[in-house]
């Protein structure tokens, strides 16, 4: 499903620390991976050598690339790489187009000394505005990552958003022959001790079990294998419950989408996975429209 995945880099430790599970992506989906350096262009990098005009930040990402590509090659996997300049988040977004890449791969963060790419608020942004998937992966997470998943997870408020997510969801699993798992989250912290009958009084139970219902139906078109859960909480923290609990390899999550039902913007609880997930997550992103 996954043909041509793009690997933006800036050298750092904290992005090499991620290059492993993002080779064995490619690997697994046999896919060309592009590694690009983007050399930002917002600061002033251009030294004077010998009359000539050197752009320095340029220079030391051909070494970056050529550094990861060898890794990456060791690895059985095709790899181009490429360094250009400009803005960092906006130049990843527009390379993904140019290249019509399939998935976008990302750490949570990142530094070097010599300048600052992969930040996460630059993964955000490519979050929020890429036209394909984004795999965000959170280099000092505690566990052992593994590619491919056995058990893949998808919350869903029944949006549009969910929606896209859940496709997303539904083809890696299918790839993987993992088991996909759906999980609808009624938000009740701010509701106080009598949560429950609040819930129950407004029908929120019913309605939350027919969107998670919705849901597996649609995946069960593809997969065998389909688990739906409601939670109750707050979200973001029950998300990462159940990422425990039932031991998920990967999440799949939209970037938007509220319901009257769910009480909250899957667009804030992604805000809080993209830095805090346990495992790595595929952010997907619905238009404005």
């Amino acid at each position: 499903m996954y043909d041509d995945i793009l690997f933006p880099t800036d050298g750092s430790d904290m992005a090499a620390s991620v290059l492993e599970y993002v080779a064995d992506v490619a690997a697994a989906h046999d896919a060309t991976l592009y590694v690009l350096h983007v050399a930002d262009t917002n600061r002033d990098s251009v030294s004077a050598i010998r009359g000539e005009v050197v752009d320095a930040l340029e220079d030391a990402g051909e070494r970056i690339v050529a550094e990861t590509a060898e890794r990456v090659r060791d690895h059985g996997v095709d790899v181009r790489s490429d360094v250009v300049q400009g803005d960092p988040a906006r130049t990843v977004v527009e390379y993904a187009d140019r290249i019509d890449a399939d998935l976008v791969a990302m750490p949570t963060h990142g530094r070097s000394g010599l300048e600052r790419v992969l930040l996460g608020s630059v993964t955000e942004r490519v979050v929020n505005t890429s036209p394909v998937p984004v795999l965000v992966v959170n280099p000092d997470g505690d566990r052992t990552y593994r590619y491919p998943p056995r058990d893949v997870l998808v919350p869903t408020d029944g949006s549009a958003g969910a929606a896209r997510a859940l496709e997303e969801g539904v083809e890696i699993a299918a790839a993987a022959d993992a088991t996909l798992h759906v999980l609808h989250v009624v938000e009740t912290g701010s509701l106080g001790p009598d949560a429950r009958s609040v819930v129950r009084e407004n029908q929120l139970d019913e309605h939350a079990q027919e969107i998670v219902d919705s849901a597996v139906e649609t995946a069960e078109e593809t997969l065998s294998d389909v688990v739906g859960t409601v939670g109750y909480g707050t979200p973001h923290r029950e998300i990462r419950t159940y990422i425990d609990t039932e031991e998920i390899d990967l999440l799949a999550l939209g970037t938007q989408g509220q319901t009257d039902f769910s009480w909250y913007a899957l667009g804030g609880v992604s805000s809080k996975l993209v830095r805090a997930s346990p495992v790595p997550l595929v952010m997907t992103r619905t238009g404005d429209e």
